[in-house]
């Protein structure tokens, strides 16, 4: 199975919301193997991540995958290197044909099509999270919002 994230950067963690996720992950994910797909760039990224090595330490089925836009030497040197770590692999996506300033969306649309599952944190109509929540739910993708926007 694999689940994917979806958030606005200016998200804020509280313990409710971070117990609220790891029961959800236990919820979608029960005993089978998982991929998690993760971002890094705002703080629902962060969040998702931090929930996702919580949950891996009691289902160790679970691989955390850090799915990089770009694969330039400079954002893998700041990235990708210091970052190794944190991650179970690194998946670049087949997207060196789109121009530099939609990697990231695109990015994003590839995760979605990979995923069994999208988490989301969604509060606002407008920003990249939004525009991958809209692609998720066009998509017909699994979709939960943790977020108080409803469409």
């Amino acid at each position: 199975m694999i689940v994917t994230f979806c958030g606005h950067a200016d998200f804020s963690s509280t313990r409710q919301m971070e117990e609220r996720l790891l029961s959800l992950l236990s919820n979608i994910i029960g005993d089978s193997s998982a991929e998690l797909y993760l971002s890094h760039y705002g703080a629902f990224d962060q969040f998702a991540h931090h929930c996702g090595k919580i949950y891996k330490r009691s289902h160790p089925h679970t691989d955390l995958l850090c799915i990089t836009p770009y694969i330039t030497d400079s954002y893998h040197k700041k990235y990708i290197f210091t970052r190794s770590c944190d991650y179970d692999g690194f998946i670049y996506p087949p997207i060196e044909h789109v121009p530099y300033k939609f990697a990231i969306l695109h990015c994003n649309q590839w995760m979605v099509r990979q995923a069994d599952f999208v988490i989301a944190y969604i509060n606002h109509d407008w920003g990249g999270a939004y525009q991958t929540y809209r692609y998720a739910v066009k998509m017909g993708k699994s979709i939960l919002n943790l977020g108080t926007f409803s469409p």
